[in-house]
């Protein structure tokens, strides 16, 4: 990864978007929700200037616990928290955690000494599973991290581990509530929901007349 510098010139900008909350069937009593994380930017910091990858809650409590061994001296923005009584089908819950996941990178992303730690490259432009991504930034994979960042948006790379274990705060129920579709072939395709090119032109335009600063 490029090397992270001090200060950002006044035109960088790092846009995050965390959306289309996503309901997956793993069997007749457990599912499990994604959500989709859009990245726009400029900052040279990103070997990707757009991307998209999907990620579970349990995957950003990874990624937070990750990111406080490793810059101690730094106090980390919260996630939503963890709620036994979480629901599919609750529009208000699912809404709220999507707003609290994305106000978590939006900090994330604004912090130099964060943004050099390369497990947070891949958790949000590669489609490598937490396991896969300790054993990338330790260089124990016959990947890069720059080759694995850049592979997932051509679909060479897939998710070398099932990600079929149900979150614990998971409604263990075969219906989506919301209305959001339900996808037992996911886990096998590695970037599944991209959405159209168009779409995709429109979101990032929309992000780029207000970035994160």
């Amino acid at each position: 990864l490029l090397p992270i510098m001090d200060t950002k010139p006044d035109d960088e900008f790092i846009s995050i978007c965390v959306r289309d909350a996503r309901l997956h069937k793993i069997d007749l009593f457990h599912t499990y929700i994604d959500y989709e994380i859009c990245l726009h930017t400029n900052s040279m910091c990103f070997r990707k200037k757009t991307s998209h990858v999907r990620r579970r809650y349990s995957e950003f409590v990874w990624l937070r616990h990750c990111l406080e061994q490793n810059a101690l001296i730094i106090v980390l923005p919260k996630l939503p928290p963890r709620n036994p009584f979480f629901s599919l089908g609750n529009t208000e819950q699912v809404t709220q955690r999507m707003k609290g996941l994305q106000e978590f990178l939006e900090s994330v992303v604004q912090t130099p000494l964060l943004l050099s730690d390369s497990r947070l490259h891949l958790f949000l432009q590669s489609d490598l599973s937490t396991s896969k991504i300790e054993e990338c930034a330790r260089g124990k994979t016959r990947y890069t991290v720059a080759e694995a960042i850049q592979r997932s948006s051509c679909g060479y790379m897939t998710r070398l581990e099932d990600k079929a274990s149900c979150d614990s705060d998971c409604e263990s129920t075969s219906s989506s509530g919301l209305g959001l579709s339900v996808d037992t072939s996911a886990r096998h395709s590695p970037l599944p929901f991209l959405e159209s090119p168009d779409r995709d032109h429109q979101l990032f335009s929309s992000l780029s007349e207000h970035p994160a600063r």
